[in-house]
């Protein structure tokens, strides 16, 4: 079964990609974090540099996500993407729950109005249709707004189009990423689904990976937050290669002086890096004291002093 890496914006970045790739195996497929494709969010020299193949390089092909809400601000997003090399695949993301991303009808805020998604929708597929080399074009979605009854009507909309697979996270957007995963959504979802279906939501655990392999004949799996805390984590499930201490250590290690390369002011690298120990610190038997410790930290000394600690003492779950 493939496994996919989930974009998470502000953390996925080139820089993050690289050195994920070079020290851990098992990941199939990358999704860069989305970009907007508006009228006023033109792609930012910031995203562009994200996506430069120069500064991209990865064992495993990298697959731009696009958020949006107008078909034709969408098209013209897809062929910036086409013209920087990326004539593949493009993913459509149908689920981001921010609030910011839903109160401009993006993201799972594109369900308020399921007449204007078909229209969307056709728009984008008719062009693709029409092109002379068409892209594969996949869909990452919620199940819906605010209730999961939604999903019904939702997936009918999808099966009208030639979708190259529907990556489905069972939650509404009013869930957020509270309460578990839908099942029985998904269960409509794999049953019903014209596209090839693929897994998303709180695989954190090969337990919870065996759970989804167990019941359903899915090709595809993608992982998060699971695999930013446990980077071993997509290892593990195909060939059982646990993380350790030492390989946790280097990780953190080479990611902090990757990071501290190209991040001018302390207070900013402490956010990138506290950002990344909320994932990190759950491998910890005592997660809830390791996080307390990384977020008291105020200076970039004071952080290495307790990371280390942590690194060096502290037990490992695993």
């Amino acid at each position: 079964m493939n496994i996919y890496f989930a974009p998470l914006h502000g953390i996925t970045t080139y820089t993050y990609r690289n050195l994920f790739d070079q020290l851990f195996d098992g990941v199939d497929k990358y999704y860069a974090p989305f970009l907007s494709a508006s009228t006023h969010d033109m792609f930012t020299k910031k995203e562009i540099k994200d996506l430069k193949s120069d500064n991209n390089a990865l064992s495993k092909p990298l697959i731009p996500q696009l958020l949006g809400s107008e078909g034709e601000l969408f098209i013209d997003a897809m062929k910036r993407l086409i013209d920087m090399g990326f004539d593949k695949e493009i993913n459509l993301n149908m689920g981001c729950p921010s609030g910011t991303v839903v109160s401009k009808n993006r993201g799972s805020g594109c369900f308020k109005n399921l007449f204007k998604l078909e229209q969307t929708l056709n728009e984008i597929y008719s062009w693709n249709d029409n092109r002379e080399k068409s892209l594969d074009i996949s869909i990452k979605t919620r199940i819906g707004l605010n209730e999961p009854e939604e999903w019904e009507e939702i997936l009918e909309i999808y099966n009208k189009y030639p979708v190259s697979e529907l990556i489905i996270h069972p939650r509404t957007r009013k869930q957020m990423y509270r309460e578990v995963p839908n099942m029985d959504a998904f269960d409509y979802g794999y049953n019903n689904a014209k596209a090839s279906v693929c897994y998303n939501g709180d695989i954190k655990t090969v337990e919870d990976y065996k759970k989804i392999a167990e019941k359903y004949d899915v090709d595809a799996v993608m992982l998060g937050r699971g695999l930013v805390g446990n980077p071993c984590l997509a290892s593990a499930i195909k060939t059982g290669n646990n993380l350790d201490r030492d390989r946790l250590v280097e990780y953190h290690n080479k990611l902090y002086e990757a990071y501290r390369s190209e991040i001018s002011t302390d207070k900013h690298l402490l956010c990138k890096m506290k950002e990344f120990w909320t994932y990190v610190g759950d491998n910890f038997e005592d997660e809830h004291k390791v996080k307390k410790l990384i977020r008291k930290t105020q200076k970039c000394y004071k952080y290495n002093e307790v990371a280390n600690e942590i690194l060096e003492n502290y037990a490992l779950k695993v």
